[in-house]
This record gives C-alpha cells, structure tokens and sequence, in this order.
C-alpha cells in the first residue's frame, strides 16, 4: 500500500515590517547615537585623531550605518551646527517686512537662540554641541571649512535680505556689505564666548547681544578723534 504524500507545510511569511512612524524614530535614535558618539569623541581625543571606526565601535554598528547618516567626519561635526544655522535663517524669513535689515538680523538670531537650546538638546546635550563649537575654532582644518560654509551661508542671507528690501543683490551691494559687517561680528562673538567660562546658550545669548548692539553705532558717525 502506498503511504500518503506528506501534507505541504505551508510557506512562511516574512515578518511584517514595522509601521513608517516606527521606523523614522529608530533611524532617528540611530543617527543621534553615533552624531553624540562621534561629537564626544572629537572633543575628548581630537577631531582628525578620531576614526569612523572608534565611533562606529562606540554605537555598535557598523561603518556602513555610519555612512548611511553622514557623507564623513566633516558631515557629523557640523550638523547641529547646520541645525543652528537653519533656525535662523527660517526666523529671519519670518521677520515683519518693515524692519530694516540690522534690526531684522539682530532679531532673527536672538530668537533664534532663545529657543535653539531646546532643539539642541532633542538630539544632543548643549554642552557637547558648545564643546564642539570651540573644538571647530581651535582645529584648522575645521575653522578653514567653517568659512567655507559661512560664505555660503551669508550669500543666501544677502540674497534673502535684498529680496525684503526689493533689491537686486548683484546690483546693490548694501545687502552683502550689511550681512557681511553682521557675519563679522557673529565671528568675534563666537571667539568672545569660546574663550569665557560660561558655555551656556544664555551666555552665547548675551555675548550676542552685547555685540550687535555696538554693530550700528559702530559703523555710523565719525571715527576720527576730536
């Protein structure tokens, strides 16, 4: 007697992939983990001392996870930094049209560091991104691609500016020539702040403002003793 054909198991069916908003969190958590990592590394032992390796290491993944969040090392360094930088640019966007161009730039970075803090520390703690900051003035290589990005940067604020005033920037050189005396003093600020004892955002806040506020009186009136 012929014995029965093995009854057929039905094939498995592969897990169910997990739902969109789940994964957007974990590949979140997962950038934000080697972007600390890698930031705490690069302030404790050096930035050009520091390998994707000893980050990767430090998360637990692998070189090819790293990679996947951050084009290299240059990327990881400043991306809260971009962060910053976006904030203010969207507040200044936002400024009332008819505030003229200092005062809206003042404005629009003093709003911007009034809730910046709170952003910063979504993804890392503030005082790892001030270290940071004072890592990327004191490393070469870093504060040569810190201008770079701040060139960059003050063209789409002079452009953003000439638009409110109803300019055309490669006409009308007064856009560039005020964002450029802002960016200035933006510089000498940040040295300021790097080179005090409090690395707090309110500190940065008032740095910031003591400076602007010396930016218009500065360039008006005569310089020439009496």
């Amino acid at each position: 007697m012929t014995p029965p054909p093995p009854e057929s198991k039905p094939a498995s069916s592969p897990a169910p992939a997990p739902p969109a908003g789940l994964r957007e969190r974990k590949k979140r958590r997962t950038r934000d983990a080697l972007l600390r990592a890698a930031l705490e590394l690069f302030t404790s032992q050096g930035y050009e001392q520091t390998t994707v390796d000893e980050i990767v290491d430090a998360v637990d993944v692998s070189q090819r996870t790293f990679f996947r969040y951050f084009a290299n090392k240059e990327e990881a360094v400043f991306a809260v930094q971009e962060m910053v930088e976006r904030q203010f640019v969207e507040q200044l966007r936002a400024r009332p049209p008819h505030e003229p161009p200092l005062q809206a730039l003042r404005a629009a970075v003093l709003d911007a560091w009034n809730t910046i803090g709170d952003s910063i520390e979504q993804v890392v703690p503030v005082e790892l991104h001030m270290r940071t900051f004072q890592l990327i003035e004191s490393t070469p290589a870093l504060l040569a691609v810190q201008m770079r990005r701040s060139i960059e940067t003050e063209e789409e604020v002079a452009r953003i500016i000439a638009a409110r005033e109803g300019l055309d920037v490669d006409a009308d050189p007064r856009p560039r020539v005020a964002v450029a005396a802002f960016s200035g003093v933006m510089r000498m600020t940040g040295r300021l702040w790097g080179a005090g004892e409090d690395l707090s955002v309110e500190s940065m806040r008032v740095v910031t403002a003591a400076q602007l506020d010396e930016l218009v009186p500065a360039l008006a009136g005569d310089w020439r003793a009496g």
